[in-house]
């Protein structure tokens, strides 16, 4: 009796410590993708400044936090990118340009960053 005791706890410790991992990746298997957050903060596919865009949303939000213009032309980044050439300095304010449109619209929807 003393080895079926010892035999059956031993088991009852191994079913405890695997049966939440077990529940853990059913959970994972059944969660659906909903919209979050991050649906509009990613940047929109073919954007190779995805920092910039990154960039644009920080800056929206600072500036509605800060109560300054909401223009991204009026922002500091905007102005003075921090890439080299001119090519990309086009490419990156085109993409800081969307990501600030998209903090600021995803503002006015929400009623808040």
């Amino acid at each position: 009796m003393n080895k079926i005791s010892r035999m059956a706890t031993s088991l009852m410790a191994v079913a405890m410590m695997t049966a939440p991992m077990m529940m853990a990746a059913q959970a994972t298997q059944n969660q659906t993708p909903s919209t979050t957050q991050s649906d509009w903060t990613t940047p929109p596919a073919g954007t190779e400044q995805s920092q910039a865009y990154k960039d644009g949303i920080e800056a929206a939000k600072l500036d509605t936090v800060a109560k300054r213009t909401v223009d991204p032309k009026a922002s500091y980044l905007y102005n003075h990118p921090p890439v080299k050439k001119s090519a990309d300095r086009d490419a990156y304010r085109s993409s800081f340009t969307e990501g600030y449109k998209a903090a600021v619209a995803h503002n006015n929807g929400n009623g808040g960053m």
